[in-house]
């Protein structure tokens, strides 16, 4: 009997940010490729006459729409394809300047803007912290937020466009350090030649590239919205599907109207948002007619540090108050792990005169293990473009919810043709060369270990010719039954579309000296209700109790059953035979509906622990072993799950997102097989995320249950108690386990991590970027006295249920405590007089978390 939070690890992760970050080393350390020098490049400074920065200060190439701002330290870098002769720089306030460029390179331009003193006397400067009275930029705001459900495809009814979008990962900072490494020994041809990025000015080698076009279909009526892939192409993952859509999901589709942009797991707030004036200062700062419209431009920049805010530049229309263009820089001081750099830039076009519609939308981050401006990382760019709108043309009901899209290889090997129709913009030189590139480093040795490594790192599996080893992280286990305990598993595995899959274990527990296995196998009968039938069988010593709500999972395996790092000696183990048969449907997007039977064996793995029952009423014969056949219907709903894959097995992209619900009915029978108790059970469990905005994330878990019918312990619903050192989701760290024994029971859990939201505003603890976490459990059951008199374990342990009062404990947290390890400091609330009741307690868990 298996557990909703499966871990055979001693460490805990995020699982999210973890798989993010593993990805992410398999695309650094994989795919290179190389790049075309642009013909234009020009880098520098702007000042005024006191040699002060000037921020914002607008650089172009005249007579060209090719143009950027400068950053808060007054720095700049542009480039184009074009040549110019030229570089023009202004700002409000100042006379412009023309550089004249007698190189195709210029590097660290001084310029100095003098000051226009006439212009002076009509215009109104802003700097530090600009007013929110009087303030035109901020009255613009206000009409923005007004009109801002009137723009875009939201004035229509129905809607549908073409959609292109490229991503694309540069290795970045090249330098001959990086270059003469003995890392890319055999493969220094991918040096050849690099660019330069228009935004931060660095050196880049582009190492991996993904497109994909698609008809996205709109319903205003009903928020509906359906997205039809006709044709990706990437370089060297064609049959990746898993790999192209979680990094897509990392740069999931957001609005710019809206009060806040959620990237990486957090909530920046918009500048165009109703909480801006709070969080940002406005400055108007210019206004000019392009194409016959008149249009105001405001620069806006964070009044505080440490927030996730955004600093740049938009234009809007006098009019329709429609964004015509927009750029964000995220605010260096965010509280951010694992990025330097997120810039953002969308671009508007008009239709029928008045409705702006998005047209372009570019978005790179800059991934580095620091955030130090030398440090080297990976940028990632997503550049989405917009086409072909067509308005109010109703399709049926039927067809929006139709989501099923059948795996079709020609969708990943679309002709050159077709992407010369779909591009909406050429790939540049650089871009068509990483299409070749894989090919040849395939053939190097270096990057075959290379790929090997990688591959492990991702997928906690090593790759051998259809089959794979591991989980490579389950190799070592301890516990006081086992003692060091090895495992070595594997499973078959063709491509993560195989409609069959077979997986194992044999581990070993020097203690004990006993061999255990497991062995599952499934297969997907019909991939569009998602129809899969699996069976299985696992000998192994199991931590029961350690979730209330169970699933019959029949390779899973709780931390508690091997965690390294405990609190106090841990004897409460079981040996479990379990076997398995289950059918799986997906009537719905997101609903399963799973019924299965299994057959089980339980006997306790030590004599310093009981599972023990009273086998008659006079209670003289005594039953060490429960023998239990149990079949059970479970319906899950996960509304807003994103899946990857058609196979047996789908990756899940957004674990940590959606909100979770789970109800299990289960029935015991006596007789058959030997089977010893008749029962019935009902469990029920739901999860909620809620994105509080700028306050951080709030996640709250309800679970319930009721067995009818009496039972022995190890079918009886213990509330799990945590003896290890770190922090688990779902269980009580202050107690042991089996300290309470239930057959009915409700429990709550409810954590908020604010995000640094409160440390951000406390200068000595801003620059440490610490997140602070509040938790409270609090659990209710009672035990019936039938299900007391079967306990023959001789008081080892005693059934004692929390039917006093609701046992309750709370905690606080620090997280990202040098960006990777959190800790939790644990109080209890009530039962102290328990024995050996802990009231104080520490955990903690490792994790990559953005």
């Amino acid at each position: 009997m298996n557990n909703l939070l499966n871990f055979e690890a001693s460490f805990v992760t995020s699982n999210e940010a973890f798989l993010f970050m593993k990805k992410l080393l398999v695309i650094f350390v994989l795919l290179f490729g190389t790049a075309l020098v642009a013909q234009t490049k020009v880098s520098g400074y702007v000042y005024d006459e006191d040699g002060n920065a000037l921020p914002y200060a607008n650089v172009v190439f005249p007579n060209s729409t090719e143009g950027t701002i400068t950053n808060e330290d007054g720095k700049f870098y542009l480039e184009s394809d074009k040549s110019y002769s030229n570089l023009e720089v202004n700002f409000v306030g100042f006379i412009t300047e023309t550089i004249p460029l007698k190189k195709s390179a210029t590097y660290s331009l001084k310029v100095t803007l003098k000051t226009d003193n006439e212009a002076l006397s009509e215009v109104i400067i802003f700097s530090g912290k600009t007013s929110k009275k009087n303030n035109p930029a901020i009255d613009i705001l206000k009409k923005i937020w007004k009109n801002k459900r009137q723009n875009g495809v939201n004035k229509f009814d129905y809607y549908a466009f073409d959609k292109y979008e490229k991503l694309e990962f540069d290795l970045n900072t090249i330098d001959s350090t990086l270059i003469n490494s003995r890392v890319f020994n055999g493969m220094e041809f991918i040096f050849e030649e690099v660019d330069t990025n228009k935004v931060t000015g660095k050196t880049y080698l582009p190492i991996f590239i993904n497109e994909a076009a698609s008809k996205v279909y709109g319903n205003n009526v009903n928020n509906t919205k359906r997205e039809i892939l006709l044709g990706n192409k990437n370089s060297g993952f064609s049959d990746n599907q898993t790999l192209i859509q979680y990094v897509k999901d990392i740069y999931s589709e957001y609005n710019v109207y809206d009060n806040y942009l959620k990237f990486f797991d957090k909530s920046f707030v918009s500048p165009l948002s109703r909480t801006g004036i709070d969080n940002y200062n406005y400055v108007l700062a210019d206004s000019t007619y392009i194409n016959d419209k008149h249009y105001y431009n405001i620069v806006y920049y964070p009044r505080r540090k440490g927030e996730l805010t955004f600093k740049g530049d938009f234009w809007v229309n006098d009019s329709t108050w429609a964004i015509k263009e927009i750029n964000l820089t995220m605010n260096k001081d965010a509280n951010i792990n694992w990025v330097k750099e997120v810039y953002i830039e969308q671009e508007f076009e008009v239709l029928n005169d008045s409705v702006f519609l998005i047209t372009r939308d570019h978005f790179m981050t800059d991934f580095t293990f620091q955030k130090k401006e030398e440090s080297r990382g990976v940028y990632g760019k997503r550049t989405t473009l917009y086409s072909n709108y067509e308005f109010n043309q109703p399709k049926s009901k039927t067809f929006y919810k139709e989501d099923y899209q059948p795996h079709n290889d020609s969708v990943y090997f679309r002709e050159d043709n077709f992407w010369k129709d779909k591009r909406l913009e050429p790939l540049n030189k650089d871009e068509q060369r990483v299409y070749t590139m894989l090919d040849t480093l395939r053939t190097v040795d270096a990057f075959k270990r290379m790929y090997s490594l990688g591959t492990v790192l991702a997928t906690n599996y090593w790759e051998r010719d259809g089959w794979d080893f591991g989980p490579v992280f389950s190799t070592f286990g301890y516990n006081d039954v086992e003692g060091l305990r090895l495992r070595a598993g594997g499973r078959s595995y063709k491509s993560q579309n195989d409609k069959f899959r077979l997986q194992g274990f044999l581990a070993y527990g020097f203690k004990d000296d006993k061999f255990k296995y497991g062995i599952s196998a499934k297969y997907l009968l019909n991939p569009k209700l998602h129809w899969v039938v699996e069976a299985g069988n696992r000998r192994d010593v199991e931590q029961l109790g350690a979730s209330l709500t169970n699933t019959s999972d029949v390779l899973g395996r709780s931390l508690a059953s091997s965690a390294v790092l405990t609190i106090g000696a841990n004897a409460s183990l079981t040996s479990i035979n379990l076997s398995s048969l289950a059918f799986t449907i997906e009537p719905a997007r997101n609903f399963e509906v799973r019924i299965g039977s299994t057959y089980r064996t339980l006997i306790s793995a030590s004599d310093k622990f009981s599972i023990a029952y009273f086998d008659d009423i006079s209670e003289n014969l005594v039953s060490e072993e429960t023998k239990q056949l149990e079949t059970s219907i479970i319906f899950k709903y996960m509304p807003g799950r994103k899946t990857s894959g058609y196979g047996v097995e789908r990756y899940i992209l957004n674990p940590n997102d959606y909100p979770e619900m789970f109800l299990n009915y289960s029935k015991g029978f006596t007789g058959a097989l030997d089977s010893d108790f008749n029962y019935q059970k009902l469990q029920f469990f739901y999860r909620q995320p809620i994105q509080m905005g700028g306050f951080g994330k709030f996640t709250s878990t309800f679970e319930a249950g009721k067995t009818f019918g009496d039972v022995s312990l190890g079918l009886l619903d213990v509330v799990p108690g945590n003896q290890t050192l770190f922090s688990i989701l779902g269980t009580f760290p202050l107690l042991d386990f089996y300290d309470f024994v239930t057959d009915s029971y409700v429990s709550l859990h409810v954590e908020h991590n604010f995000n640094g939201r409160l440390f951000s505003r406390i200068p000595l603890l801003r620059d440490l970027d610490l997140r602070e976490i509040v938790s409270a459990r609090a659990v209710y059951g009672t035990i019936s006295d039938s299900n007391q008199a079967l306990n023959a374990s001789n008081s080892n342990p005693v059934f004692f249920a929390p039917d006093q009062e609701p046992y309750w404990s709370y905690s606080l947290g620090l997280g990202n405590i040098f960006r990777v390890f959190r800790l939790d400091f644990h109080f209890r609330g009530n039962y102290r007089s328990l024995p050996d009741a802990r009231t104080f307690g520490v955990t903690g868990a490792f994790g990559f978390y953005f």
